[in-house]
Order: C-alpha cells, then sequence, then structure tokens
C-alpha cells in the first residue's frame, strides 16, 4: 500500500512506494502441540490401569478363601478369570458357582462391574465421586472413550451412563428375584439372602454381557441358562439386559429424547439399523441351521426352537448358554463367529470391531463399488477420516485374530482347528461362549486366550488412541500412481 508523507512546505505531497523487502510475507514456525499415546503420563494410563486391575484380582482369587478347595490357585488360572470378568469375555476354567465362594464370586462381580463401565466412564465416574475437575487432556480423553467430543457435557454424559447402568442393573435384579423367587423352583431351596445374591450376580453379568452366571446346575437343570431354556421370562429379562447393555446409552438415550427416525443422529440411525440386520441374520441362521440337530434344538416343539433363536442372536455379546455351543453345526459355528467378532455398540459393554464400524464399512463400501467419490447415507456425508478409522480397526481385528489363532495352536497343536478358532474369536469379541476347549487349555494356552479378551476388549479404543496422535498434515503431495486391484 502506497504511503503519502507530507513535507515542510505547505502544499507540497511525496508519494513513496514500499520496498519489495517490506512486502515480502513473514514466515513463523509453531509447533504443534501433541498428546503422547505413550508412557506412564499418556492417556494409555488408563489401559494400563485397567491391566493392573487384572492383576490385582487375579491376586485375590488366588487366596484360599477365595476358592472352594480352601489353597492357593495358579496366579495364571486367577488371572485368565480375573481378565475374563474384568472385560466381561465369560470364559471359564472351573464352575463359577462350585470353583468360588462367596467372597471369590463377589470379586468376579466387581471385575465385572468395574470392566462394563469401561476404563473412560469409569474414570469420569472416579472424578464425580471425589468433586475434582478433570482437566482438559482427561476431557479428551473421556470423549474418546464415549465417542463424542463435544467436551462441555463430558462429566455429565459419564454421570449419566453410570447413573442409567446402575439402575437398569437393579431392575434387572429384581425383576430376576420377583421372578425366580415366586414362581419358579430355580431358588425354591434357597434363603432369601441367597436368591438376592443370585439375582444381583445374573443381573450384572446380563448388563455388562459377561456371561457369568453362579446359578445352580443341579438345581435348575444344566449348566448355564440350559435348565432355563424354556422360561421365557427368564430369557426375556435376562435378553433386555443384553441389549441395554450392548447397545450403549448415547443410542439409547437419542432415541428416547427425540422422537422419529428423521431426527435420530446418523451414528444411531446406522446403530440400529446395523443392530437389526444382526439380529435377523443370527434368529434365520440359527433356525435354519439347527432344525433338525438333534443336539441343540432338533428334538423340541418349534415354540421352543424359536425362543431359543431368539435368545441366541440377542446372547451374541454375552455368552450364556442356552445349549451346548460344542454340539453346533460347523455352518453354524461359522456365523456365530462372524457375529462376535463384530461385537457390539461403540461406548457399549460389548467389545468386537463394533456394529458403527461395520455399518461405515459397508457404507464405504457400497459408494466405491457405486463409483461415487464420497461416502453418504440418511442424507448425510461420512467423513473421510471416519471411514479410515473404520477400515484400520476392522483391519487390525483381523490381523490380531489371526495372529492369536496361530498362537494358540503353536502352545496347544492338539487342540482341533475349529474349536481353537471359535475360541479365540469368543475371546476376542469377549463372548464366553466355548466349543469345549477352555477347560482343557494349558497354561500357555490360557495366556494366550486371556490377551484376546483383554485386546478384543480395550484395542479398539488403543487403536484410535494412537491414529489421533499420528493425525498429521499433510504438508508434501507426491504425484499419484495407481495400483492394480482385484
Amino acid at each position: 500500500m502506497a504511503q503519502i508523507n507530507y513535507s515542510s512546505k505547505p502544499g507540497d505531497k511525496v508519494v513513496r512506494r514500499p520496498l519489495s523487502s517490506e512486502m515480502s510475507p513473514i514466515v513463523t514456525h509453531i509447533k504443534r502441540r501433541e498428546v503422547s499415546v505413550r508412557g506412564p503420563t499418556s492417556p494409555m494410563v488408563l489401559v494400563y490401569s485397567f491391566f493392573a486391575v487384572a492383576v490385582v484380582g487375579a491376586l485375590l482369587l488366588s487366596m484360599p478363601m477365595m476358592n472352594s478347595t480352601h489353597h492357593f490357585v495358579s496366579p495364571i488360572s486367577t488371572f485368565f478369570t480375573s481378565v475374563s470378568a474384568m472385560t466381561g469375555t465369560g470364559l471359564i476354567i472351573a464352575d463359577t458357582n462350585q470353583a468360588w465362594t462367596g467372597p471369590g464370586q463377589s470379586v468376579i462381580a466387581g471385575l465385572i462391574f468395574v470392566g462394563g463401565l469401561g476404563f473412560m466412564t469409569g474414570a469420569a465416574f472416579l472424578l464425580f465421586i471425589t468433586g475434582r475437575r478433570s482437566s482438559l487432556q482427561g476431557r479428551l480423553i473421556i470423549g474418546a472413550g464415549l465417542d463424542d467430543n463435544r467436551l462441555g457435557i463430558i462429566a455429565s454424559l459419564a454421570r449419566n451412563i453410570v447413573l442409567m447402568a446402575v439402575a437398569v442393573q437393579v431392575v434387572g435384579a429384581v425383576a430376576l428375584l420377583v421372578h425366580w423367587y415366586g414362581n419358579t423352583s430355580v431358588l425354591s431351596d434357597m434363603t432369601l439372602t441367597a436368591g438376592v445374591g443370585q439375582s444381583i450376580f445374573t443381573s450384572i453379568s446380563a448388563f455388562n454381557n459377561a456371561g457369568f452366571d453362579i446359578l445352580p446346575d443341579a438345581g435348575i437343570g444344566g449348566a448355564s441358562l440350559v435348565g432355563l431354556s424354556n422360561d421365557i421370562p427368564s430369557l426375556t429379562i435376562i435378553g433386555l439386559l443384553i441389549l441395554a447393555g450392548s447397545t450403549s446409552y448415547i443410542v439409547l438415550a437419542n432415541v428416547a429424547v427425540v422422537r422419529g427416525w428423521r431426527r435420530l443422529t446418523l451414528d444411531s440411525k446406522l446403530v440400529l439399523l446395523g443392530i437389526g440386520i444382526m439380529l435377523a441374520i443370527g434368529f434365520v441362521a440359527f433356525l435354519a441351521l439347527e432344525w433338525s440337530n438333534p443336539s441343540t434344538i432338533g428334538n423340541e416343539p418349534a415354540s421352543n426352537k424359536v425362543t431359543q433363536a431368539v435368545f441366541h442372536t440377542v446372547n451374541r455379546t454375552a455368552g450364556f448358554s442356552t445349549v451346548d455351543y460344542a454340539e453346533l453345526t460347523s455352518a453354524n459355528l461359522t456365523t456365530t463367529g462372524g457375529l462376535m467378532f463384530i461385537g457390539g455398540v461403540s461406548a457399549s459393554t460389548a467389545a468386537g470391531i463394533k456394529v458403527n464400524t461395520l455399518m461405515v464399512i459397508a457404507v464405504a463400501s457400497y459408494a466405491i463399488l457405486s463409483g461415487r467419490q464420497r461416502v453418504s447415507v440418511f442424507g448425510r456425508e461420512i467423513p473421510r477420516l471416519n471411514v479410515q478409522r473404520a477400515f484400520a480397526v476392522a483391519v487390525a481385528g483381523v490381523m490380531t485374530v489371526s495372529f492369536l489363532v496361530i498362537a494358540l495352536f503353536v502352545v496347544q497343536p492338539e487342540l482341533d482347528f475349529k474349536t481353537g478358532v471359535f475360541e479365540i474369536i469368543s475371546a476376542f469379541g469377549t463372548v464366553g461362549w466355548s466349543a469345549g476347549a477352555t477347560p482343557r487349555l494349558n497354561e500357555a494356552a490360557q495366556i494366550v486366550v486371556a490377551v484376546a479378551m483383554f485386546v478384543g476388549r480395550f484395542g479398539p479404543l488403543t487403536i484410535a488412541l494412537f491414529m489421533a496422535d499420528w493425525e498429521h498434515p499433510s504438508l508434501t503431495k507426491f504425484p499419484q500412481e495407481r495400483v492394480r486391484i482385484g
């Protein structure tokens, strides 16, 4: 811009143009502030903390007073049980009702409860009950775990999740106690105190999609829920608890507050559509593939077959058993393995790669095959970064399961291939269904399966934290060159 200077003589004007050097831009470099995801001061400290909780749980369960033998138990076996409980898996080496005393069962229930809330929500809840204000970094960490980046509502959101979780589990426990104690023979031979304990434990296990149970096998006529396979009220209560836990508070709250499909968030729409598709696939596959199988539901009336099929597909994230899963057809085991691998909804008590991830991949794949450059559905566009993360989580999940399957057969090569693969997928999805391999695992195999449970529960969030740290703006653009596909 030209400058006008006035001289000392009236009427004289001097116009001076700025030099080129004075017009050159000022270049400065600002170091990008990053939050490390490595080391003891990083967001990963929450993962480390839950690993420490699993270790503490294992040490507690090793004590003589915790088990029915009243002797010290192998730390590896108790670590397996501790991780299974904390991750909400439900894979067990010994029957929970017979192997553990009352204090031991209480420790397992506590691990299930804490793990079900998730380490993101658990951290926020600890800040809430101690009256401390969370830092910006803490809110960012909690927001990543809850899949919500609105920093102003993180604390209240985490509080509401905890309150909802406690309320649902209390209502579930009361409903089970009323039904079992008043209308069936499940708890008829027990004291009211024992019945309350049974109901509370089952409610906690169901809501947190754990699959643990302490019901007396002899009293109900079978292991897990096999003896209740025709008890529709029991299966309905437990099934509703499983659905509430695996659907997540965020989706349930959105459905409750926003009336009408059109006003729901895109995330809720995709989740509800995905859950519906998975329920339909699981129901049809179970009925079609097990209808004539005498080892599962082949000899039961048609109404019981339908009941079993409905509960099976709802139960795909929890792992309660109403049939012997070692007797399922190979085709149904494969279908069930796929449902377990997908798991529940983000920020829920279920694990797996998540329904949200699957639906984003499905929508993106359809857009790619249709020749569209942008990924959109229901009148909304999904950001490219969102799509990339979904594919990254899915690929990482497949690679992790493949590696763990190989590791399992390395340490215990005599395992049947079908049951071994099913065991790893069940552990990764923290479902807890077993095709009969879990009780026969050696200690090395138990460690492999325990790793699968831990990675399946916390892996997707860990990947998200690492990807958040890797997001750097690209300052260099290289020439494009196509690679042959297909």
